[in-house]
This record gives structure tokens, sequence and C-alpha cells, in this order.
């Protein structure tokens, strides 16, 4: 431990925390003071493995040098300004991503601070997509599993009901079709109502759900009756992009996307690095004036220090390769877990470093739990499954230490839930 005296620890930290935020989150598993690469270390001088990386957020880790860098000389040289003015960074990041985005002539970038900010622009842009030949477009479709954000718009779109209901009313027309149902897609556009769509939300790989990518074909299929029928097709890409897949985003994957153009890509999470930044990617002239002045707006959003640290975070992933590195041990590592064969391993999903490991039984907080006192930072997404997103400077060494708890774990864990 650096720099704490014995009142620093964990359990001081723990009893301060209680008294002063709200109880939004339960009492914190571990009250953590600093890090370095894919470690934390908290208040008792604990040192942990990051498997989740801030919940996909931390792409190069922890206190990474350039990063670090990026962020203190632009706050050194101008820090926040409004959006009355522009920064070059601002305007950098918003070529850079329409680059990696692949978006044609006539798109546009809107930044702001958060995945679910960035959702709730995408929901006000479907709602500007509002004339059809049916009359006007209320119906907004997601899909049952989605988790789009917390703040109301988002919410709606976020299927969950024990995050909804405490909130209701939200805002309406939103339906929930069944996962990954192609069937019940193509009925969902069939008639004048499907004229009535404004936009589909889809995520090409649910995450809090479970890690559950899209099957294959079906994002084609959607951006063929949304094309068909003038709704939006909006992605959240919150988790899965910026390179957390292998790819800079999900749908790229021509087993995932079939080479599809969106009208609406959200991103946040790896953005940044860790420094709070989202963005809504616009494809095309008509997707990206849905929103005029005046309609839409943010304080932070475009930051110059968050758009400095995107353009680092962006930077170090290409300059040190790490997408093939990420596509290339993730494949290993979800094969060393399956390779296990313990059984309390039901399956191992994902794509690049957003892994799922899929339980025998419901225990994945036990699992959680017993990672955390070994040394691992594990997310038990469901009861039967084990997320894991760790920052894309992870090792193929590091990685393995997990696989080797896993194969520890007592083989009648699942009996005794």
């Amino acid at each position: 431990m650096t720099g704490l005296t014995r009142s620093d620890s964990v359990a001081h930290w723990t009893e301060r925390y209680g008294h002063a935020l709200m109880d939004t989150f339960g009492a914190p598993q571990r009250v953590l003071v600093r890090g370095e690469g894919p470690y934390v270390w908290d208040a008792d001088g604990t040192r942990y493995l990051d498997l989740l990386g801030g919940i996909a957020v931390n792409a190069l880790g922890h206190a990474h040098p350039t990063l670090t860098a990026a962020v203190s000389a632009q706050l050194g040289t101008l820090g926040h300004i409004s959006n009355f003015f522009a920064s070059p960074t601002q305007i950098a990041l918003a070529e850079r991503l329409l680059a990696l985005a692949d978006a044609p002539e006539g798109s546009r970038v809107f930044l702001t601070n958060s995945g679910t900010e960035a959702n709730e622009a995408a929901f006000k842009m479907a709602r500007r997509n509002a004339d059809g030949p049916a009359g006007r477009r209320t119906r907004v479709l997601a899909l049952e599993g989605a988790f789009h954000g917390r703040s109301m718009g988002a919410l709606a779109l976020t299927s969950k009901a024990a995050y909804r209901e405490p909130f209701e009313p939200l805002p309406g027309g939103v339906e929930f079709l069944p996962f990954g149902d192609t069937a019940a897609l193509e009925a969902a556009f069939e008639g004048s109502d499907g004229d009535r769509v404004a936009a589909l939300f889809l995520e090409p790989i649910q995450g809090e759900a479970g890690v559950r990518p899209l099957p294959p074909g079906y994002l084609v299929r959607a951006r063929e009756l949304t094309a068909a029928h003038g709704a939006l097709l909006v992605l959240d890409e919150v988790q899965t992009g910026m390179g957390r897949t292998g790819v800079w985003l999900a749908h790229q994957h021509a087993h995932l996307g079939g080479g599809i153009r969106p009208d609406v890509v959200t991103l946040a999470k790896g953005l940044g690095g860790g420094f709070p930044v989202g963005a809504v990617v616009a494809y095309g002239e008509r997707a990206a004036t849905l929103l005029g002045r005046g309609q839409h707006g943010t304080t932070f959003g475009g930051n110059p220090v968050a758009a400095a640290a995107a353009l680092a975070t962006v930077g170090v992933i290409e300059r040190d390769g790490l997408l093939a590195h990420v596509a290339d041990l993730g494949a290993w590592w979800r094969q060393q877990i399956a390779a296990l064969g313990h059984p309390l391993v039901a399956e191992v999903r994902g794509e690049g470093l957003l892994v799922a490991v899929g339980l025998t039984a419901p225990v994945a907080a036990d699992v959680a739990a017993r990672a955390l006192a070994a040394g691992f930072v594990v997310n038990p997404c469901t009861p039967e499954t084990i997320r894991l997103a760790p920052p894309f400077v992870l090792t193929r060494e590091q990685a393995a230490t997990f696989t080797d708890f896993l194969a520890a774990l007592p083989h009648d864990l699942g009996a005794a839930a």
C-alpha cells in the first residue's frame, strides 16, 4: 500500500461511502486507490487483475502513459469551452470516427458524455423520423434482453422489467421483439404497420444480457426491412464498439453484420479509454440532418479533454496493433476455458475480449465473489453468466491465471446452489 495509513483501509472508506453516497449501487465490493495496466489495488494494498475493465471501458488498462499525457496536455492547454465554440480535438475526433465507421459522404457525429446519452440522442432522432406512407411513425422496436441505458429515453428501450417498472410511465411507442427471432422481426414490419416504424434499435452482441450475439443473417434482414419501410436502423455499439470485439465496430464482422451499413451507431465505454465520452454516428445526409439547430444539445459533449482522450485511445489501439491482439487473445482464451471441461462451465461465448462464461447452475455471483477473493475482478451479469471485458493490453499469461482459477473451482459448486 502506497501513501495510505491504517485509517484509510477499505473498511474505513466503505463506512464513509455508506454515509455519503446514495445507495443506488449497494455497498462497494472494494475501495480502489490506484491502477496500472490490467491491475488495480484496493485501499488495503491488495492487487486484483481487472478482467472487467470498468465494464468494457478501460481499453488501454489503467494509467496508460500515452492517455495520461494526452489528457494532461489538453487540460493544460484548453479545457472546457462549451458548444458555443469548437476545438481542433473535437473536429479531429469526429473526422476520425467517421473514417473508422466507414461512413459515407454527408455523415455527421454528435459527441456526448456517455452511452445512455448517445442513445437518448438516437431516440430523439427516431422521433424526428416522423412521417411515412402510413401516416405518423409512432413505433420504435427493440429486442428482449436489450440494455440501452438508464436515463428515461434509453430506459424505455431497455427491456428488463426490474429497471423499467419503478419509473413508468416511460416514453411510449416502444415494442420489444423476441431476441434473434427473424420471423418475429418480419412480422413486426408486415402490412401498413411496417410503415409506422420509426426505428429499430439493436445491439450486435447483447452485453448486459449475457454476451449474446445476434444470429447470423439477422442484421442483414433487419437492414432490408428497415430500408424497405423507411425506418432507421440504430446499432448500439456502446459496449461492442471501439475494438472490443477485435474490429472497430462489431457489426463490421462479416458473420455479424454481413456488410450492412446502419443509419446510426452509438458509442461510448472504450472510446475514451476511461475518460467519459460518447458519440452518435449518423450515416448519410438523411440521418445526419434529423436533429436540427436547437433540437438537441449537451454541455460537456465534445469537451476538448474528452476528445483528446478519445483520440489518444484510438491512436494507441492503432499504434500497438491492439485490434489483432484482441481478436487473437480472445479466441485463444475462449478455447482455453472451453477446453477445461469443467462441469460448471456450460459454454464460452463472445467476440474478441467480450467474453461470457456460461455456467451450468445459477452460481455466477458465488463464482464472482470467489474470484474477487482470489484477486480477479469479473462480473456476474446474469445468474448463470460471468462476463469478462478486460483491457486490450492483457497478456496470455495474465489471462491464463483466471483460466487456472476456473479450473480449480469446486466441481460440486452448482449442486450446492
